[in-house]
């Protein structure tokens, strides 16, 4: 094993770990280099992911993998060459040939990636997770795929109890395949998150968090392993740059405390 090789090895088996770790993993999105430099350097960071959503809008396409794969894929390498620490893809739902995807992501550093099912069949869906985990056992890596079901996304309208019940067979049948997490991202009470860990695993849920969700430590307490925030943490970034700009253009001056971080 090249030592390039044994060093991507180690960042998988390392992230891996941090999903069964006691304290929840919490992986702030990024979506350049410039961004997974700063927040790998703050304190508490030990893994990043990206944001296809972010990603995307950088370069100017909307979320939905309209942004060409072979962009997404040199985008994820920059980012992870701009960091020791291990960095998850979001790769939404794989650009049509999930497999080869993933086998691409991790020749540029990536060692773990989320991977959507967009409420395909359910027999569907499970082939495509279990290619993603087949692509990351090949490539010889303790591969994480967060194999992400948008049951709460996309049933708005049905019955609540009928769509816990469709995340929770799909988390464990993507379980069954390869997958270590299982994604449901959505605005989650603290009955649904409870349930959701009950039915899929202590430690096998990974959650997003939005304004108004639950604190980590609470989710910690309810056996979530991970939590991220997707496309909010370049909303936070943007709203701060337009209200700066508008202050600006007010005659204002630039925000006090303004730290050079890159």
């Amino acid at each position: 094993m090249s030592e390039n090789s044994a060093a991507l090895a180690a960042k998988a088996t390392e992230f891996l770990r941090l999903h069964h770790a006691p304290d929840v993993l919490q992986v702030i999105n990024v979506w350049d280099a410039v961004t997974a430099k700063v927040i790998a350097d703050v304190p508490g960071t030990t893994a990043l992911a990206t944001a296809s959503h972010s990603i995307s809008a950088s370069y100017g396409y909307p979320d939905g993998e309209n942004i060409p794969m072979e962009l997404m894929i040199e985008a994820v390498g920059r980012i992870a060459a701009a960091t020791e620490l291990p960095v998850s893809a979001d790769l939404e739902s794989g650009y049509g040939n999930v497999g080869e995807t993933v086998r691409r992501a991790i020749g540029v550093g990536i060692v773990g990636a989320n991977i959507e099912d967009q409420m395909r069949p359910v027999a569907e869906a499970v082939a495509m997770m279990a290619d993603a985990a087949q692509a990351g056992a090949r490539e010889g890596i303790d591969f994480v795929l967060n194999a992400r079901t948008d049951a709460f996304l996309k049933g708005k309208d049905r019955d609540t109890k009928a769509v816990l019940a469709d995340a929770i067979e799909r988390g464990k049948a993507f379980l069954d395949v390869g997958a270590q997490c299982v994604f449901v991202p959505g605005k989650l009470d603290e009955a649904t998150v409870a349930a959701l860990v009950e039915g899929i695993g202590w430690h096998r849920v990974s959650v997003i968090n939005v304004p108004g969700s639950l604190a980590p430590s609470r989710l910690q307490e309810l056996g979530i392993a991970r939590i991220s925030y997707g496309p909010w943490t370049q909303r936070v970034a943007l709203t701060a740059l337009a209200d700066a700009a508008l202050a600006l253009l007010n005659d204002g001056a630039l925000p006090e405390g303004t730290r050079a971080l890159n």
